[in-house]
């Protein structure tokens, strides 16, 4: 069970994956070691964590980027992407806008690039927790709810591909 949990948070770490790939691979690998509601805490907790980590130790990395050209260069664009991407939601939405852009279980949203955008938009603390928190559990509900379906036996053209990759 530790090892199933273990690996679930793994796999939360990796940027792009996230939840939305550890709460399919605890529903679907580990389903006979964990209850569906601990995969699904487990993940949701373990992305929570990863956002605000990133949030937190996103200065300290900006000021080492900076004494490496190259390095530099690379995460300033990845910051100016990041910014690029939320900033119209940010500002007509506020904090929410930043969560809805968490809780989309898509590629190229979610903690990681929610943090970095919040960072480079100069949100505060308090506000990307917020956003950061409900992001999350918005992604978790969503990813539970698609694999509760495919467990279901619902067929989707979608659900299909997705499986048999």
């Amino acid at each position: 069970m530790l090892n199933a949990i273990l690996i679930l948070i793994a796999f939360t770490f990796i940027p792009g994956l996230e939840l939305r790939a550890s709460i399919p691979v605890g529903a679907f690998k580990y389903d006979d070691v964990l209850p569906l509601w601990l995969t699904v805490m487990t993940c949701v907790i373990s992305n929570v964590i990863i956002g605000w980590l990133v949030f937190t130790l996103i200065t300290p990395c900006a000021n080492l980027c900076r004494k490496v050209h190259w390095i530099d260069v690379l995460f300033e664009k990845y910051l100016e992407r990041a910014q690029r991407k939320l900033k119209p939601q940010i500002e007509k939405y506020g904090t929410w806008g930043l969560a809805l852009f968490i809780g989309i279980p898509l590629p190229g949203t979610g903690a990681y690039t929610g943090a970095a955008g919040a960072f480079a938009l100069g949100m505060k603390k308090r506000q990307f927790a917020i956003a950061n928190i409900a992001g999350v559990c918005m992604a978790g509900i969503a990813v539970t709810i698609i694999v509760m379906l495919i467990r279901a036996g619902i067929e989707s053209p979608l659900f299909n591909f997705l499986i048999k990759r």
